[in-house]
Order: structure tokens, then sequence, then C-alpha cells
């Protein structure tokens, strides 16, 4: 069974057991966190979510992904600019998919 999910502007494909990757969460590592923004499960499309739909996950950790480095140039001018980005994200586990 697989659900189509709402989460940090983006839309996420999903199955039972699967890990994803996610924009940073309010939650600790260890608890449940629901999904109710569900798109489409198997048989169901909604219009927009799918009434009475849920993804259950388990938080796994949080994190940082890898520094992006940004670099401004301009040629002639002397004009550098050099900046660092890490993105927090949370990892979960998909436990049950509900609807």
């Amino acid at each position: 069974m697989f659900a189509i999910i709402v989460t940090g502007g983006k839309q996420i494909k999903v199955t039972e057991g699967q890990e994803i990757y996610v924009e940073k969460l309010d939650v600790e590592a260890g608890e449940t966190y629901e999904f109710t923004e569900v798109l489409a499960t198997d048989s169901k499309v909604g219009h927009p979510f799918v009434s009475g739909a849920k993804v259950v996950a388990e938080v796994v950790k949080k994190g940082k992904q890898k520094k992006i480095i940004v670099f401004k140039y301009k040629r002639r001018k002397n004009y550098r600019r050099k900046q660092g980005h890490r993105q927090p994200y949370t990892k979960l586990v998909v436990k049950s998919i509900i609807g």
C-alpha cells in the first residue's frame, strides 16, 4: 500500500517500512508523527485530501545535511562572497498507512 503525503511544501510517495527524509519537524527522536494531509492512497484520490486517511511514522533522528557552498563572483571587480548552508532534516520510518 502506498500514500502520497504533503510535508515541507513537497509531495512524497511513501510505503510502509520506508525511511524518508523530510524538512525539519518539531518532534524528538523516538516519538511518532502523524501526517494527515494525504493526497492519495492506493485506491482513493483526495480533493484535495483524502478524508480520514493518515500516515503514522516514527522519528529516527534529526540532523543537518551536507554543507552546500554558495559562491558569488564578479570578474575583474575583486568581488567574491562565500557562504555555506546546511539544511536541517528529520529522518522518519513509516509505520502504517490508514485509510
